[in-house]
């Protein structure tokens, strides 16, 4: 039996808060126990253990995208933000979450071991349980978070802050959102990512490479995909409310553009980002999740459905989907730059302009939550009246250009489609300061291919 693979991660599906494995606590030798065969993708790995392994196979993992198996077959992995990671290898693939301890408020991630996993062939089919342990001396190290606890505060619209940002920046203009008034502050936090999509230690986007830069530099200076010769290929704006589901939007938005512009218009799906918060084992539900993981590998493996089929609701649940429902497949998901840590502004211009919107995140602080108008960059301006973590929030990049409002200080931007409704920013979109990865929102966009 072929198999492969590794992984590392922190406290993904299953813990409370993200922990931080890196490249360096990856790579290595592992050891892959690898369970029976022949299944479908309905397999349930959750108590799948060492002892009822069938096979074994040792893989080494070299940084940053190389592995190789026991028999000297090559093959290709990436992590996943800081979760897990993924390998191709022999025509299989081999996903996992890493192993984490939780002691109370805190969570430990144990990064030279996984949690159950899958493995399936390169076509979804013959699917098995697998877990790995890394085999080597390099042990990585291990990473604590303890999980702070915000429960009872509520949020209050501080004007003198608004007032403050709009005093020390001409570049973008913040305003009170009444609607925000009153409301958990932890629902605000899962609203802006949640605390499982929170990513330590993200890298640095990629160096632009000779050829990048003549490409990039061959492309229009402004280009929306809202407006292509007067032909709007972006879906309509939604509304995620409080919770962290903003990595299904931007993966579903990613998805319904890219079938708009591969049939031109001629089909146009709004999918169900609820089917996501319900039903899929590769995020955690209204507590955040990645855009790879669910406009790519969901979207693969199991498909998406129609809004119809499970209409969005906002809340965790049991899966309610229409089971009577047709599914919608993509492929070839990618971080831009093809693994984690290849991506940079060149390359998100390159494929937002050849293929469509792509799949992006960025760190919200607390004055983004008052972004009006303007290219937005993060003041450094903290709100003393409401208590926050920094989060990690996924969106949908449908466009760029640059802002010669005032011509003495042009600003690159990007034109980012938010999931929190068409009265928050400029009608629920936003411009963000473009080529100097503000707030990292160039090093980790995804993308993914309709399958028609």
């Amino acid at each position: 039996m072929e198999l492969f693979l590794v992984f590392c991660l922190i406290a993904a599906a299953f813990a409370d808060t993200p922990a931080n494995c890196t490249y360096g606590d990856v790579e290595g030798l592992w050891k892959f126990y690898v369970g029976e065969g022949g299944n479908d993708r309905t397999l349930d790995c959750s108590d799948f253990t060492k002892d009822k392994a069938q096979d074994t196979l040792m893989v080494k993992l070299l940084y940053p995208d190389l592995a190789f198996d026991t028999y000297g077959n090559k093959g290709f992995w990436t992590l996943i933000y800081n979760q897990g990671i993924e390998v191709v290898i022999s025509g299989r693939k081999f996903f996992a979450f890493s192993k984490y301890e939780k002691n109370g408020t805190q969570v430990t991630s144990v990064c030279d071991q996984t949690m159950p996993g899958w493995s399936h062939d390169i076509f979804d089919r013959n699917w098995a349980c697998f877990i790995g342990s890394k085999n080597d001396n390099m042990r990585p190290k291990i990473h604590k978070e303890t999980i702070p606890s915000l429960a009872g505060w509520r949020y209050r619209a501080n004007s003198s802050l608004v007032e403050d940002i709009n005093r020390s920046t001409k570049l973008w203009k913040a305003a009170v959102y009444p609607h925000f008034e009153n409301m958990d502050v932890e629902d605000m936090i899962r609203m802006a990512g949640g605390r499982k999509s929170t990513i330590p230690n993200k890298p640095s986007p990629a160096k632009v490479t000779r050829e990048q830069a003549i490409e990039a530099a061959s492309l229009p200076d402004n280009f929306d995909w809202r407006d292509v010769d007067g032909v709007n290929y972006v879906s309509p704006i939604r509304n995620q409310g409080s919770c962290g589901s903003c990595y299904a939007f931007s993966a579903m938005g990613m998805n319904e553009a890219r079938v708009r512009v591969m049939t031109n218009n001629t089909q146009t799906p709004v999918f169900s980002p609820q089917d996501v918060v319900e039903c899929s084992e590769y995020s955690q539900g209204c507590d955040g999740g990645f855009p790879y993981l669910i406009g790519g590998k969901y979207a693969e493996d199991f498909g998406l459905v129609q809004e119809e089929c499970n209409p969005y609701k906002g809340k965790d649940g049991s899966c309610s989907t229409l089971t009577s429902c047709p599914r919608f497949y993509s492929t070839k998901y990618e971080y831009v730059g093809g693994f984690y840590g290849a991506c940079n502004d060149q390359l998100m211009k390159i494929n937002l302009f050849k293929y469509g919107p792509i799949a992006v995140a960025f760190e919200v602080y607390d004055d983004f939550f008052h972004y009006k108008s303007g290219v937005y960059h993060h003041t450094g301006i903290e709100d003393k009246f409401n208590p926050f973590e920094i989060t990690n929030h996924a969106v949908l990049l449908v466009g760029y250009g640059t802002d010669t409002s005032d011509p003495s200080n042009p600003q690159d931007y990007w034109l980012v489609k938010n999931s929190w409704g068409p009265t928050w920013g400029l009608d629920g979109y936003f411009k963000i300061s473009r080529g100097n990865d503000e707030c990292s929102i160039e090093s980790i966009a995804v993308q993914s291919f309709p399958v028609l």
